[in-house]
């Protein structure tokens, strides 16, 4: 994918394309993450693979995923050819999780834990007249809503709308009439009150 230079491409750069595909185990994630923060070839080969990776989200997933019969007989043709083990399961890929009641009316999917950086990344979902607790920001908070309406404070959000709230500040009411969805970006160390 590297353009054309002088300059050799990183021995990393496979493993990068395999990443942005989401077709690496999660020990190897963590692996192609670390080279990614070190190494700025591999960072901007990254970024020249998202636009292309984005675009195959139209197609259609039999011409994204081949069949497991097909998949078999890939796995063991290019384990003839290069001599290592075929790869067998293609269902080891990333694992859709689990919605989680954590208290009345509200559920949240747990997308990423950053726990270096006591960052959080999750789906929230409030049941119609949900509310949220109050609760203090540690860390800069980032909302898009989804589905629904959603109040924070005086602030009315519909689907699409995004809030942002900054260190120190708090919500003193967060709640739902109609029921809503959103990716909440977060602290770890918020303080309920």
């Amino acid at each position: 994918m590297s353009a054309a230079s002088d300059k050799p491409r990183c021995d990393q750069a496979e493993r990068v394309t395999e990443y942005a595909l989401l077709a690496l185990s999660a020990s190897e994630v963590s692996v192609v993450e670390a080279h990614l923060a070190a190494c700025s070839d591999c960072r901007q080969e990254l970024e020249l693979l998202r636009p292309i990776i984005d675009s195959l989200a139209a197609w259609p997933t039999d011409v994204l995923r081949p069949s497991k019969s097909l998949w078999s007989r890939l796995a063991r043709r290019i384990a003839a050819e290069t001599g290592r083990a075929p790869v067998l399961d293609a269902t080891r890929r990333w694992k859709e999780p689990e919605w989680e009641h954590v208290a009345p009316g509200i559920a949240c999917k747990l997308l990423a834990n950053d726990t270096k950086n006591d960052r959080v990344s999750m789906l929230v979902r409030l049941a119609p007249g949900g509310e949220y607790p109050p609760h203090s920001h540690a860390g800069v908070e980032e909302l898009h809503l989804l589905h629904g309406e959603l109040w924070i404070n005086e602030r009315k959000l519909y689907p699409g709308d995004y809030n942002r709230a900054e260190v120190g500040t708090a919500d003193a009411r967060v709640r739902s009439e109609t029921g809503c969805t959103c990716v909440l970006i977060t602290s770890t160390r918020d303080r309920l009150r």
